[in-house]
């Protein structure tokens, strides 16, 4: 039971990692200083994509399941709703490739649009 809810939670963490990875620029917008974890954070998540490394957090959800006696990701709100989103099929290099570029693409805009958006002089 333990090794499963293990598993489960770190399904949230990965979703939440992979969330902070695209979307994390915009809390930039409100509290600048976290732009120095954001920025590392984005750059692995986009060499994840890119050089085709395996996310730590994979493997360790592998083995929860194992110790859990589990061998799929069938059953539950967590499989059957986060998993496709996070293990998609049809993963190619290809495609990681470009996941990858729409994490930068994204990010790149958000932050020029901060960038801009502090250097406009205000109230003239």
């Amino acid at each position: 039971m333990i090794y499963a809810l293990s598993a489960d939670a770190v399904v949230l963490l990965h979703l939440a990692f992979i969330l902070y990875v695209v979307l994390g620029g915009l809390l930039v917008w409100r509290w600048p200083w976290t732009v120095w974890v954001h920025i590392p954070v984005a750059l692995y998540g986009v060499a994840i994509e890119w050089i085709g490394w395996v996310c730590p957090l994979t493997p360790l959800e592998n083995t929860c399941r194992r110790l859990a006696g589990q061998a799929g990701y069938d059953g539950g709100f967590i499989d059957h709703y986060l998993l496709p989103i996070i293990y998609p099929t049809g993963l190619t290099d290809r495609v990681q490739l470009v996941l990858g570029a729409l994490v930068l693409g994204v990010n790149v805009v958000v932050y020029g649009v901060i960038f801009v958006a502090r250097e406009r002089p205000t109230g003239s």
